[in-house]
Order: structure tokens, then C-alpha cells, then sequence
């Protein structure tokens, strides 16, 4: 959204900015300097500084505007439609995990959503999902976006995702960042739609205990005290955000765990992986895909949003599909 947000601005700006030096020209009034003019389009308002030009008939004869907005404006369109594919297009990826279960159990895991827009109400993010008939819908984290919050967004796709599915939540990072009385009514809203928060906290089935672990709990993670390690009674299935802290979920306990946060790694290069982490690794080891770690499987999700960089490239947004067995 971030993305989109600053392209609606710059060319809205662009074009208001043309408008506003062709009125002072005919009042004789103090001008916009026109390394100003042409430094709107240079950033993305192209489209907004030739709809300007056209429509206030403003400086179409002059060389260097008539000739460099529209190669720039064709260069934007086609830099746009890149991005947008590249931040919408939809992939699923699908995963096996034997755990010894006597009835199998498909999970789909969201992560990472960002106020990221599927559709009006979320509705292409939605069919995505049921189309996998999932038992269960994870969100491990990050649902919202400090830098540029939308509660409605995300409770769009919650009032969407509760009628396909239960649906089990996890705060991540961003969560934290947002403390205060917006988020918890937000948090509210979620329970009173039916999400199951897994902050800190287990619940136990039949045949496997599902546990959380709340990521504001992770810079104390050698004193997690929230419960004990699980025994090897009934596979454990965990919800995280941060895959860093593997050490601690295998201590727990668990045999499978979802976690997201490193946005595969924002650019993934061909050959050698994803490029960047959160914490500013450069080429993490792990950036997505499920590992195995000691025995536990642990899953990286890359993720469906963005936050502080707009842009994914060579990486599509993912939905998660684990079919646990």
C-alpha cells in the first residue's frame, strides 16, 4: 500500500504544482521554478505532470517538458505495472509435514499482511484461501502496519478468514509498536469476531497441542517462563513470528512452527537468496521455505506486505499451505 499511497500523492502534487505555476504566470505572480516542476515527475508524478500540462495547457512547447515528461511518464507506467504485479500477484506455497496424525490437518498460514489490499474487502486474498479448504488459518504476526495503520483493512480480512476457517492469532513486531488503546480495541474486535489469540498461551486437541509465543516475549526469550516445555506426549504445532529465535521453540517443544517476518528477504537474487532481513543481514540463510532444525520443522512465510520498503522484487506474495499429516 505503501506504494500506492505514494504514487496517488506525487501525482496529485505534480499535477496541482503545474496547475498552480500556469495561474501564476497569467497573474504575474512569483513563479514554481521548473527544475521543481520537472523533479515531480522525475519522482513519479509524470502521470500527474502531463495530465497537468495537457489540461492547463502549460509548458507542451517547451522542449525539455514536451520531450521529458512523456518518455518519463512511459517509463513510470511500465515501472508501475512491474511493481503492482510483483506486490500482488498471489502464489501459494504448499508443504508436507508428518507429525503422526491419525486425521490429517491442512493449515493455511497468513503472515505479514501490512494493511497490504487484496481486493474490496480483501476478497482476492480470500477465494485464495478457501480455495485451499484449509481446518485452520494461522496468523503469525504483523497483521498491521505501524508506519501506515489501517485496523479496517486487517479487520476486513479477519471478518473474511472467520468464515472459512478458525482462526489463531500471534502479534509480531509491529503489534508491539502500536500499543495503546486503538490496538487493543482492535484486539477487541478480532475476539468478539471469533480469532483464538495464541499470544503466550496453548490449547490442547486430541491429538496435538497448538502453542503461541507473543513477540514481545522475545527480547526475554531465555527467561520464557509463559509455560513449560511440552513432553513428546502430542506433537506440537507453534505460532511465532520471528524464525531467529528457533533455539527457544525447539526448547518448547515443538515439532512444527510458523513464523514470518524477514519478508523473504524483500529482493530475493537468483542464486544467491533473499537479500535483506529485518535486522539488516545481509543474504539471511534462512529467508523462507520450511527447514528443519534439530528435528523441528520450522516455516519462514515471505509474507504478503511490505513496510518501510515499498517493493518486493522476485518475490511474490505467499500464502502458506502445510498439510500436516
Amino acid at each position: 500500500m505503501i506504494l500506492v499511497y505514494w504514487l496517488l500523492i506525487v501525482n496529485l502534487a505534480a499535477f496541482i504544482l503545474y496547475g498552480a505555476d500556469k495561474a501564476f504566470a497569467k497573474s504575474n505572480a512569483r513563479r514554481i521554478p521548473e527544475r521543481t516542476l520537472l523533479f515531480f515527475a522525475w519522482i513519479g508524478g509524470s502521470i500527474g505532470a502531463i495530465l497537468g500540462m495537457r489540461i492547463f495547457h502549460h509548458k507542451t512547447l517547451k522542449p525539455k517538458f514536451a520531450v521529458t515528461v512523456p518518455i518519463l511518464m512511459v517509463l513510470e507506467i511500465v515501472i508501475i505495472v512491474f511493481s503492482l504485479y510483483q506486490n500482488y500477484h498471489l502464489t501459494v506455497s504448499e508443504y508436507s509435514v508428518d507429525l503422526g496424525l491419525e486425521n490429517d490437518l491442512t493449515v493455511v498460514q497468513i503472515s505479514d499482511l501490512h494493511n497490504q489490499f487484496f481486493g474490496v474487502n480483501q476478497t482476492v486474498l480470500l477465494k485464495k484461501i478457501e480455495d485451499q479448504h484449509p481446518d485452520m488459518i494461522v496468523i503469525t504476526g504483523d497483521i498491521v502496519d505501524k508506519t501506515h495503520t489501517s485496523y479496517g483493512i486487517a479487520l476486513d480480512f479477519i471478518e473474511g478468514a472467520v468464515k472459512i476457517a478458525p482462526v489463531y492469532y500471534v502479534t509480531g513486531n509491529h503489534e508491539v509498536w502500536l500499543e495503546g488503546d486503538k490496538l487493543d480495541g482492535f484486539f477487541s474486535e478480532m475476539e468478539d469476531l471469533g480469532v483464538v489469540f495464541m499470544d503466550n498461551s496453548y490449547l490442547e486437541t486430541d491429538e496435538y497441542i497448538l502453542a503461541g509465543v507473543a513477540d514481545s516475549s522475545l527480547a526475554f526469550y531465555e527467561n520464557f517462563s509463559a509455560y513449560e516445555p511440552f513432553d513428546d506426549s502430542k506433537p506440537v504445532i507453534m505460532l511465532a513470528h520471528e524464525p531467529q529465535f528457533s533455539a527457544l521453540y525447539g526448547h518448547l517443544g515443538a515439532d512444527l512452527t510458523f513464523t514470518g517476518h524477514y519478508h523473504g528477504g524483500q529482493i530475493i537474487i537468483p542464486g544467491k537468496g533473499g537479500l535483506v532481513s529485518p535486522e539488516f543481514e545481509i543474504f539471511p540463510k534462512m529467508y523462507d521455505g520450511i527447514h528443519d532444525i534439530n528435528g523441528m520443522k520450522l516455516v519462514i512465510s515471505r509474507g504478503l506486505g511490505n513496510s518501510i520498503l515499498p517493493v518486493r522484487i522476485n518475490n511474490y506474495p505467499e500464502i502458506v499451505v502445510v498439510k500436516v499429516q
